[in-house]
């Protein structure tokens, strides 16, 4: 009598069952290590309620130490978490406690926060469960990202009104060469752009000051650290200016505006810019203050503006994008003859000449594109 072939044989459901915990069990420390690299913020909720994990960029959106984080309630009474309308999330209907009594993951869940420095962020959660042996929940995970800077635009493309601001700072931030009694000098901001490394380049014109007198003034300030002439037109003077790491200027750029223009006096200076009409002045003086502590707000005005085809191809255009077509123009690329070559804007962004044109052209067409197609045959 021979013995049964399958006596021997491992059981192929078995053969299954081994092979899907191969494929979903991490070698070593794989798991953790993954955890703590993942660039989604993430955090894992304890079944006391208290942050029993916390990745590297969860600490960094969080604004926290992970000392200071893991151990603490999800619903600490120092969290300050709103909805869009700045009402508070009710402990109740926070995404957490949803998940530990529903048993139910919780998807697409929009807040802000303030962080313990005061500054605010928009997030974006996923919270799913981990259920123990009995089907209870143990464990809650949650997945966030900060969408602070895809808010701040979708804002500024839905607002019909802009903010127009002026700030005023005293005689320290007057460069010393433009000390002078009874003389005023005005300097028109085109455009801040942020490079891929942190700095900034920005573009400026005045036609109260002679080139040289243009350049110098600029270079006495801080945080520029090279001005060079760009054109000098009809006495009216054009440079760029790169500054580390930011400007005053750039504060009304990051909050989806744009600066206007910088009126210097003997004993004072004067901030001009423009923010969307649902943003928070405060958040533009906060950030001036980084540079001049005693800044005081001394004018406002709310006025109707409709909605450009700028808003629109920007909200079109990737950074970079955006960012290339902004140094391109107001660098003087497509004047005639050119104030800046190819090869010098690319130096600025860290690229090559093939890279930076391949970003221009993307960008150009994108423009002509909603210029000639999207508008429709009726708006040309």
């Amino acid at each position: 009598m021979t013995d049964s072939p399958t006596s021997d044989v491992p059981d192929e459901e078995s053969n299954d069952q081994q092979t899907d915990e191969r494929q979903y069990r991490p070698p070593g420390d794989l798991a953790q290590r993954v955890f703590d690299m993942n660039p989604v913020s993430t955090v894992v909720i304890g079944p006391k309620g208290e942050f029993a994990f916390a990745n590297r960029r969860a600490v960094e959106t969080l604004g926290l130490t992970s000392e200071e984080l893991v151990g603490r309630a999800y619903d600490h009474s120092d969290w300050n978490i709103y909805y869009d309308d700045g009402t508070p999330v009710p402990a109740s209907e926070n995404p957490v406690a949803r998940v530990f009594e529903t048993g139910e993951p919780v998807l697409g869940f929009e807040h802000w926060i303030e962080r313990s420095d005061g500054s605010e962020r928009w997030l974006s959660s996923n919270s799913a469960p981990i259920l123990d042996e009995t089907g209870a929940v143990e464990y809650v995970v949650v997945a966030f990202e900060d969408v602070t800077a895809l808010k701040r635009r979708e804002e500024r493309l839905t607002s019909d009104h802009v903010r127009h601001l002026e700030f005023r700072a005293d005689e320290s931030a007057v460069p010393p060469s433009l000390r002078t009694e009874g003389y005023e000098t005005r300097i028109d901001i085109d455009s801040v752009v942020l490079l891929p490394d942190g700095t900034t380049v920005q573009y400026m014109g005045t036609a109260d000051l002679s080139a040289s007198e243009f350049v110098t003034a600029v270079e006495e300030v801080p945080h520029f650290t090279d001005a060079r002439l760009l054109s000098s037109i009809d006495g009216y003077n054009r440079i760029e200016a790169h500054a580390e790491p930011e400007t005053v200027s750039q504060v009304f750029s990051s909050l989806g505006g744009r600066p206007r223009d910088i009126a210097i006096a003997p004993d004072e200076v004067r901030f001009r810019g423009e923010l969307p009409g649902d943003v928070d002045r405060r958040l533009a003086a906060d950030g001036i203050r980084q540079f001049h502590p005693d800044v005081e707000l001394v004018s406002e005005e709310l006025v109707y503006s409709p909605h450009l085809l700028y808003d629109v191809v920007a909200d079109a255009l990737t950074e970079r994008q955006l960012a290339v077509l902004d140094s391109a123009y107001f660098g003087g690329y497509f004047d005639t003859p050119r104030t800046s070559t190819g090869d010098e804007l690319a130096d600025r962004f860290g690229v090559t000449r093939q890279t930076f044109n391949q970003h221009l052209r993307k960008a150009q067409l994108t423009v002509f594109r909603h210029l000639f197609e999207k508008s429709g045959a009726d708006a040309r």
